[in-house]
């Protein structure tokens, strides 16, 4: 049966009893007395009960049918109720299903037993579109993941003769030669981006207890010296700040934003403020950086693969446009957020949101 049929048959077999109990009542009290057998009601039977002298008057009737039809609406809530929940149970299942597929979880499946009607059609249908979109996600991350190996050995080579051909000290080196290591080097830069953006999709890493603060200030020291060389200033800040999650994504994470903050940011006098902080759930890296003003809609397109902004200018150090795109990756792996705010002064303030332990929540 469908389900609209069941539903039907539900609150009409709830009528059928609501009225059967009130005409048992209206039987009991109107025409107890009686004698035996055939019995045809005539008008007097109705105006007995407003008949003051009787018996059976309103002061006998009122209060039972009160009681009554509050017997009738706590019996029909509750059997309403409970034949809703098992009608509509099916309905919760998909929207968790869908609530999990929100989250990137692809493999989850609903599976909805029974009979196939309405909801069982919908279940099946997810579960097909559920199928389909995974295996066209893991179709695209095996040819990152293969073209981003299948690059790094030519490219790899490629370096090589470079590098030898620049120190054979019989051989004069000329600015093509520069600006092919150059291209070079950033080829094998993007190979790499997309090999991580892969594996970080696919949420593949062991999940470790891990410190927000120290990350930050191991990034920062890394990263130190292009900072003096771009005249950027890093300014650091913050308590112990545990999660949980992979410590080399999260170090990844945090080197990217900390790169995109130098290399994107004033010519002279430029800071980047890092800083790290416990919430009541979660625990929150920002980085906040000087720079030009931005509009929200080209902030709305910094995370997305090979999105530079439309005013940046390029340089050896300017990436291959993964960098947001990585750092989005690794905080969605580890059921997080990441959110980027135009500073009013000019520069980009990005937050990171991750899980809080089971400790720090308590």
């Amino acid at each position: 049966m469908s389900v609209r049929l069941k539903l039907a048959f539900s609150y009409a077999g709830f009528l059928m009893i609501a009225g059967a109990l009130l005409l048992a009542a209206v039987w009991v009290f109107l025409l107890r007395g009686r004698s035996k057998g055939l019995y045809v009601a005539d008008l007097s039977d109705f105006l007995r009960v407003f008949h003051p002298s009787s018996n059976f008057g309103p002061a006998v009737f009122v209060p039972a049918a009160i009681l009554v039809l509050a017997f009738l609406l706590v019996f029909g809530l509750a059997g309403g109720w409970i034949l809703a929940g098992r009608m509509l149970a099916p309905l919760a299942r998909i929207t968790d299903a869908t609530r999990t597929a929100a989250r990137g979880a692809l493999s989850h499946r609903i599976e909805l037993e029974g009979r196939r009607d309405e909801f069982r059609e919908l279940a099946d249908v997810f579960d097909g579109m559920l199928a389909r979109l995974e295996a066209h996600v893991a179709e695209q991350q095996r040819f990152a993941a293969n073209a981003s190996h299948e690059l790094r050995t030519p490219l790899a080579i490629t370096q090589t003769l470079l590098d030898v051909a620049r120190n054979d000290p019989s051989r004069e080196s000329s600015e093509l030669d520069e600006r092919l290591r150059v291209v070079n080097a950033r080829a094998i830069d993007l190979t790499e981006a997309l090999l991580l953006l892969s594996r970080s999709d696919q949420r593949f890493f062991a999940r470790d207890d891990v410190d927000l603060s120290l990350i930050a200030e191991e990034a920062t020291e890394t990263l130190l010296p292009l900072a003096e060389k771009h005249g950027v200033v890093i300014e650091t800040s913050g308590d112990i700040t545990p999660t949980t999650g992979s410590h080399a994504l999260l170090l990844q994470l945090t080197t990217n934003l900390l790169h995109n903050a130098i290399v994107h940011n004033l010519p002279e006098s430029g800071t980047v403020q890092v800083s790290t902080a416990v919430g009541p759930e979660d625990a929150v890296l920002t980085v906040e950086n000087t720079g030009d003003k931005l509009s929200p809609h080209v902030v709305s397109t910094l995370t997305e693969p090979f999105q530079r902004g439309t005013e940046r200018i390029r340089s050896d150090h300017a990436g291959v446009g993964l960098g947001l795109a990585i750092a989005k990756s690794i905080t969605r792996a580890h059921d997080g957020t990441l959110s980027l705010t135009p500073r009013a002064d000019g520069g980009l303030r990005v937050t990171v949101r991750l899980p809080a332990t089971a400790r720090q929540a308590r």
